[in-house]
This record gives C-alpha cells, sequence and structure tokens, in this order.
C-alpha cells in the first residue's frame, strides 16, 4: 500500500468538504460516523504496520505483528466511545490535511477503569473524552504502546 496516497486522498476528501461548505454557507458536509472510523482505522492500520482485519469484530479491529488486539478509535469530536474493554486501543483524532493526532495509545484496561462506577449507558457504549485520554496518555510507558 501506497502510504502517501492514502493521506493524499484523505486530505483531498477533507478539501472536498472545505469547498461543498464554502458553495452552501451554513451547511455542513463533514465525514463522520462509519466513514470517520474506517479512515482512521485505515490511517492507523497503515501508520503502525496492524493487520486490519474485517469490519465488525467485537473489541478490536487490527492485530499487531506481536499478536496484541487492538480498538481504533477516530474522531473528529471531542469524545469517543466503547463497547467493551480493549486489549490495547489506539484513539486518534483525523486532521483536515489527511494526517492525524495520536490521543492515546496504550492498555484498554487503563481506558476501561474509568467506567467502573458508572451505568452503562441505553446505547449500550461509555463516552471518554479526548481531554481525558491525553492527560491518560501521559502515563502510558514506552514499552506499553504499539509503535510503527
Amino acid at each position: 500500500m501506497d502510504k502517501g496516497k492514502l493521506k493524499g486522498l484523505v486530505g483531498d476528501l477533507y478539501n472536498i468538504v472545505n469547498e461543498l461548505e464554502e458553495m452552501f454557507p451554513g451547511r455542513h458536509f463533514t465525514p463522520d460516523g462509519h466513514m470517520v472510523g474506517s479512515l482512521g482505522e485505515c490511517l492507523v492500520a497503515n501508520a503502525y504496520n496492524l493487520e486490519l482485519l474485517t469490519a465488525s469484530n467485537k473489541g478490536y479491529d487490527a492485530i499487531a505483528k506481536c499478536g496484541t488486539k487492538i480498538e481504533i478509535k477516530a474522531t473528529q469530536a471531542k469524545s469517543v466511545a466503547f463497547r467493551s474493554e480493549p486489549e490495547h486501543a489506539i484513539v486518534i483524532k483525523i486532521l483536515p490535511d489527511g494526517s492525524f493526532e495520536e490521543i492515546y495509545n496504550g492498555p484498554g484496561s487503563l481506558v476501561w477503569q474509568q467506567f467502573s462506577e458508572k451505568k452503562l449507558p441505553s446505547n449500550g457504549q461509555y463516552q471518554i473524552s479526548l481531554a481525558k485520554l491525553k492527560v491518560m496518555n501521559k502515563s502510558v510507558r514506552f514499552e506499553e504502546r504499539i509503535r510503527p
């Protein structure tokens, strides 16, 4: 796979969104939902050399060369949602140029602990803010991270 091409295509997508929003003031064409999730999974798998699995595996989207199962979460918003405790989580924020900011890269148990005292929401998904994940990310040891 051409890593540069993926970043370029995502950047092109966001350029088209900007053009549409300029043409139609007051309308939003922000990519969201499944598209952001799929883009994020592809960007992370590409950047970290992960084996991307077929969609809809419960609790993980990719496998690292060491065998670790990884849940990938991507957003453009201020939070992400988890349905179950992942073995490892990588959370990113997709940027308009097709790159991304790593928000969290560490054990899923650290994320899941944040929900231990909370009642399960009616939609079955616990929300956690990117701000909280950024703080948590600072405590993840180097050897606990998935590296490219």
